[in-house]
């Protein structure tokens, strides 16, 4: 156990040199799904009371497994085949009432939702509130009840973003499939991940000859996904690794909440994690993971996070953080969001200065299937060591996407493209 919990999180970063001047690439067809009509609606979600827009919240079409997040500034566009059908939109966030916006075809761009903050208190708890391991116990033996018995197919969006101080100097993108065997058995062995079409863009300045890569990461669909590959996170064993304590509970989807933190108890030769753990007080589901690799000894922080940097290069962390978020959906639950933050800084030996990097990438499932999937071939699949950056194509154009579904770019990352795509011309 211990050396696959190693594995989790060893395979993240590789830090290597580009050449100061980068050649356009050939673009290459990409299989992908064929397009259907389908409508466009969006908006930007806001806090009712203060007016502040809220980011990463649920937005999915009413009676259907089609979904995505709002982005950092609020916003976000859905893209719905079989208008007819549509009637309206479910939204909902962390600590928030859940609201219904009906759909009026004639006004479908431009919608202002607000949520109204949940001001809750759980029932008098007796027997649970004493002992949170216990809550987090019976929630890992209730995952073949709550989650799905059947081989379910998502299909998603991933960004992986690298920024340079403030400026973003890697954007790649792509629609994946992931292939979820059931969690019954509670393993990855076969669940797998196939990239349907993607693209990149990287700063050509000579400056940014540090290049930053992420390995696996369209992989945190499958070893990210805690509830599914405990030794991330939830093995029983690794539960004796760390404290519990009971936190304000929260609502989540109009579902009261125990939030449970966590913190390392003992000392180990490799790092360990801080957070916190929500938990559906009825169903004793997870529905949202909070973590962080502890930074209080560097070298097992290193160690944890870094797979390759050049020689002479100084690598200094400062966070590796992740959140996890699953939805519930006619009484099972299933893997919804997923966001990976690492920031570090690097430095050359004898340079006075070191410069700051972050690098973000996040998953949102955006449809799913569970009727007849066939498991994805093991050529098609993306692996754990691979770079996604490697994996796609430079190509940047508006229709790109067609009818898939994706996270919203924010205004920075908006502009960020715009400048790129400038440099490499």
């Amino acid at each position: 156990m211990r050396a696959h919990k190693k594995q989790f999180i060893e395979w993240t970063l590789l830090i290597v040199l580009w050449p100061s001047a980068i050649p356009g690439w050939s673009q290459e067809e990409v299989p992908f799904a064929e397009e259907n009509t389908y409508i466009t609606v969006s908006g930007v979600v806001k806090d009712k009371q203060n007016r502040s827009t809220l980011e990463y919240v649920n937005v999915s079409v009413s009676g259907s497994s089609v979904g995505t997040v709002t982005n950092a500034d609020g916003e976000f566009s859905l893209k719905i085949e079989d208008a007819e059908m549509v009637f309206a939109l479910e939204i909902s966030h962390i600590g928030y009432h859940n609201n219904r916006v009906r759909l009026d075809k004639e006004h479908l761009s431009d919608l202002k939702i607000y949520l109204t903050p949940h001001a809750n208190m759980l029932n008098e708890i007796v027997v649970y509130a004493h002992n949170p391991r216990f809550i987090v116990e019976e929630a890992i033996r209730k995952i073949p009840v709550n989650y799905s018995n059947k081989n379910n197919m998502l299909t998603g969006f991933y960004r992986e973003t690298v920024q340079k101080g403030r400026r973003y100097i890697n954007i790649s993108e792509a629609i994946i499939d992931v292939y979820k065997t059931s969690y019954e058995d509670m393993t990855t062995t076969r669940d797998r991940v196939q990239v349907l079409k993607g693209r990149r863009l990287l700063s050509q300045r000579a400056s940014d000859t540090l290049g930053v890569k992420l390995a696996g990461g369209p992989t945190l669909s499958i070893y990210v996904d805690i509830v599914k590959n405990q030794d991330a996170l939830l093995d029983v064993e690794t539960l004796n690794y760390y404290d519990f304590f009971m936190e304000e509970p929260v609502q989540i989807d109009n579902r009261q909440q125990y939030v449970i933190s966590f913190r390392p108890r003992v000392v180990l030769p490799y790092a360990l994690y801080y957070g916190k753990l929500y938990i559906d007080r009825d169903k004793l589901s997870f529905t949202r993971a909070e973590f962080s690799l502890s930074m209080d000894n560097k070298v097992k922080a290193v160690q944890a996070i870094l797979a390759k940097k050049p020689y002479g290069l100084r690598f200094k962390p400062q966070e590796l953080s992740f959140l996890v978020t699953y939805k519930d959906v006619d009484g099972k639950t299933f893997l919804n969001y997923i966001r990976n933050r690492i920031r570090f800084k690097c430095d050359w030996k004898r340079k006075l200065f070191s410069t700051g990097y972050t690098v973000l990438s996040e998953m949102v499932a955006t449809d799913r299937e569970e009727n007849n999937v066939a498991i994805i071939p093991g050529k098609m699949a993306f692996h754990q060591k691979d770079a996604f950056y490697d994996k796609v194509d430079e190509y940047w154009s508006e229709d790109f996407w067609g009818s898939y579904n994706i996270i919203e770019p924010t205004e920075s990352l908006e502009n960020a493209v715009h400048k790129l795509k400038k440099q490499s011309r």
